[in-house]
Formats: C-alpha cells, structure tokens, sequence
C-alpha cells in the first residue's frame, strides 16, 4: 500500500469520522478578526516560493561514523522508529542541507546506516513548542466538556523535546500516579508567515510529523495554565520522520495510535479535529510571526490515562504511531 495515498480536499467532520453530525453546533471557522478579517494574508505574497520539498520523509540522525546528518529513509515503507527500536539496519540517502526547510537542500548521492534517531528539528531550531489542547471531538465528549469557541492554546519549551528512542526522565514531583501520554500530529512551519489565512496557511508547511505531549495530571490540574504540568525536560518527545507537504499536502486522513508496554490505549483519526490545521496556523499566525521550524502540536484523540484510570510508570514503554509514513515514536519512561 502506498504510504502516502492523497487526501481528500473536504472539511473536518465535526463528528465520529464518519461524516455525520455530532449533534454540537459547532462551528470549524475561527471568529474574524476586530476588522472584520478572517485572517489576513501577511507576508504571504503571490511571490512566495512554494517550490516541492525535496524530500518525501525526512529524518535526522547519527551515522554509523558520528556524523549528525538529515537524510530520506532509502525504503519508502519502512517505520523507521520501529525499526531502529528493534535494532533492525535502517539506511537512508543523506540530504546536503543546513536545516529540514533549507531552500537549497539536495540529495548528497550518499547512503549510510543510521545509528541513532534525532528529533527531526533541534531544540536550537524549533523555539517555543505551540500547542493546543481539547481538538479532537471525541476527546470533548470522553472528558464531557464543550467544544472551545477559539483553540486552546498553550506553550511548552524547547528544552521538552525529546529524541525518538530516548528515555524521558519523569522528576519526583509527577511520579505519584500522575503521569500521562497523548499522541498528536505535529505541524513544522517551513516558511515564515505571519497573519496568514487559513486558505493560504499550508503553503507555509514544511510537513507533519508525531509528538507525545507527556502531561503530570495532578499538577495540571492545580492551575488553569498547563505549560509547567507539560514542559518538564523530555516531555515533548518528537519524530521519527517528517512527512513532507510534498508527499501529504494535507493530513485530515490520518489514523493516530498510543500503546503502552504492547497494549493499545489510544485510537484516532484527525478527521474528528475541531480545528483544521490550517486554521490553527491562521490563528497562531495573527500578529505573530511563525518562523521556520517552529513546531506546532495539534491534541490528542480520546483514550488518555486519565480518562482510563491507567498512569504511566517508570519502565513503561509508550509507542505513538501516526499512518502516512510519519511511523512510530517509542520512548520509554524512567523515574529520576
């Protein structure tokens, strides 16, 4: 099957995927702007480069020889973090780039064997994480909450990433049956823009690729700001590849999946989204400039510890996957 397959053009549904309605009157289109604008198009000018990436899926990693390096799996199918997980040989054509988004980027004509998986953008690239929480419908209904007017919109550190592979040390303060995972596709701004329209929002999109955003529950819920319950050190573990907008220019058809030491807990697709991914770039963009690299995470489907009464703890090895090539993030969590 090929792992790209196109996307259909279609809004969100405002349900259970199957395109129907939930019942919320909801509706997916951000409020207008003070004048009356919904979303300007900034610096988004009809000149603006929207020339292919040159890429389909794009990782960074270690070589064999200790060479930190961006490169393209040399097998399209492969779910590389699964992979390399297993010890299983992945290899990949080396990319002669400065950054995922440089306009000059091109295949080196070399191959070699990864060692180890990077998170696909550095902390030094990405700034503040973006993050919005309460996006998915079903996971409205599962917490019994109302469907947001506008998206939700929280901060986590650079200093949260965390490398695919990598354990996440949970500190003492979120060790007593608090902690939580959530699966999320995650949007990497190639182009800068700045109120930009959610109709021309994805020409600014380098690509999608998977996010945990790792939560301490008790200490969330001690205040109405979630960036400290969420933005402990390693609590953003990102990757394993960048799926281009080249090969997926639009990410509605994918299918999301959490399991913890083998047992699944969360299923999703991002057709249940309540905002569109577009729209959210729109609104993060108002006034604000997204630059390249800026890394914007999108919620999470139902199925969250604590919706189950199911906490992580040390040892545990949680696995979030994302369909469309994107693969498999797996990282296990080890108690400081």
């Amino acid at each position: 099957m090929d792992p790209f397959p196109n996307s259909h053009r279609s809004r969100y549904s405002s349900g259970d995927g199957s395109g129907h309605s939930n019942g919320h009157a909801h509706s997916t289109s951000i409020p207008a702007q003070a004048d009356g604008r919904n979303g300007g198009s900034g610096n988004n000018s009809k000149a603006l480069n929207t020339t292919a990436w040159p890429f389909r899926r794009l990782i960074r990693f270690v070589s064999e020889d200790g060479r930190e390096l961006l490169g393209e799996p040399t097998d399209e199918r492969v779910d590389v973090g699964l992979a390399v997980a297993k010890g299983l040989p992945v290899t990949a054509h080396v990319l002669d780039a400065k950054s995922p988004w440089d306009p000059a980027a091109r295949h080196s004509g070399e191959t070699v064997l990864v060692s180890k998986l990077l998170s696909p953008v550095s902390a030094q690239q990405c700034g503040t994480i973006r993050a919005t929480g309460l996006n998915y419908t079903d996971h409205a209904r599962e917490l019994g909450l109302a469907m947001p007017d506008v998206p939700a919109v929280f901060f986590k550190p650079a200093t949260a990433l965390a490398n695919p592979g990598e354990a996440v040390p949970i500190p003492r303060c979120a060790q007593a049956d608090e902690m939580d995972y959530e699966v999320e596709l995650a949007i990497v701004i190639g182009r800068t823009c700045r109120d930009v329209s959610a109709e021309n929002a994805l020409d600014h999109v380098l690509g999608w690729t998977c996010a945990n955003d790792l939560t301490a529950r008790k200490l969330q819920q001690q205040t109405s700001q979630w960036g400290y319950s969420k933005g402990f050190d390693k609590f953003c573990p990102l990757g394993p590849c960048i799926v281009s907008t080249t090969a997926l220019p639009d990410p509605r058809d994918v299918a999301l999946q959490t399991s913890v030491n083998g047992e699944i807990v969360q299923s999703g697709s991002a057709q249940n989204m309540i905002w569109h991914v577009a729209e959210i770039i729109s609104f993060l963009s108002r006034g604000t400039s997204l630059l390249p690299g800026t890394v914007v995470i999108t919620g999470t489907p139902p199925g969250i510890g604590a919706s189950r009464g199911q906490w992580l703890h040390d040892g545990d090895e949680v696995r979030c996957n994302i369909s469309h090539g994107i693969g498999t993030l797996v990282n296990k969590m080890i108690y400081e």
